[in-house]
């Protein structure tokens, strides 16, 4: 069974509140774009394996949220041993979901090749239980997202006719850090309305609350963000709390050389 889990890039991200339990409430713009990881299984005679290529994971296979999604299912259903390779094409770290969409490909794919016929619905139970962004993944349509990011409404946002330029760079950021200098607020204005609004009109109106304490610890993310605005993106923004920034372009961008060093990818949207 291949797989190719793909990317979304965060529109907005307002941090509404601090909940009772320590988490916070956010609204948010999640959309598909076509980056993606190759993700392949066979079954086996022997013990299940996991082998990856391309870019680093960074985590243990006890982290490992495609073989937590294996183990997950396994729970409930009969599944044989399995070889399992990731080729990771998508950073990691970057704020475009790449982990958690690995996991939701995983769950779909093991519910198709074996034929579990678990519903749309339970898939997104399960993948909860894997992170906030993994339900996501499940429909892989644009939403917007409430709660802790977990809660989906769908919406009507068509952004086909533009183009989309990734920019990462070699640099980490603390979430940690970042959320002890976010104050929650609730914007006057909810993002489900203001995404209505042509995207020329985003530039003033929707914001990364995490943009403001991570360009102070980090202003070269700052400069890769106006540099994008310079040379004609119509929307620029970094993509919820990792180092990639995204803009967004009426025609196909160049090649920029600022760029040269950073991970870059460019494709219709």
């Amino acid at each position: 069974m291949l797989v190719f889990p793909n990317a979304k890039i965060n529109i907005g991200l307002n941090i509404t509140e601090k909940r009772p339990d320590g988490f916070h409430n956010l609204e948010s713009v999640f959309y598909p774009i076509n980056l993606s990881d190759i993700l392949e299984f066979v079954t086996s005679e022997k013990k299940i394996n996991f082998t990856n290529s391309g870019l680093q994971i960074g985590v243990s296979d006890n982290d490992n949220l495609v073989l937590k999604a294996y183990y997950l299912l396994k729970k409930d259903f009969k599944l044989p041993e399995l070889n399992i390779h990731l080729h990771k094409i998508i950073p990691f770290g970057a704020g475009l979901g790449g982990g958690s969409s690995d996991a939701a490909f995983m769950l779909k794919a093991l519910n198709q090749y074996f034929e579990l016929n678990i519903s749309e619905y339970k898939l997104q139970f399960y993948a909860q239980k894997l992170g906030s962004d993994c339900p996501f993944f499940i429909t892989n349509k644009p939403v917007f997202a409430e709660g802790t990011g977990n809660i989906f409404t769908n919406i009507d946002l068509d952004l086909s006719s533009y183009y989309i330029l990734l920019v990462k760079p070699n640099i980490h950021i603390s979430t940690k850090d970042a959320f002890s200098e976010i104050k929650p607020k609730k914007p006057k204005i909810s993002l489900k309305e203001i995404i209505k609004l042509p995207v020329k009109q985003w530039r003033e109106l929707i914001k990364n609350n995490f943009e403001e304490p991570v360009f102070k610890m980090h202003p070269e993310i700052k400069n890769i963000k106006e540099t994008l605005y310079n040379r004609g993106a119509v929307y620029a923004q970094m993509s919820g709390t990792g180092s990639t920034v995204y803009g967004i372009f009426e025609k196909k961008p160049e090649n920029f050389k600022e760029f040269e060093n950073y991970f870059t990818f460019q494709d219709k949207l």
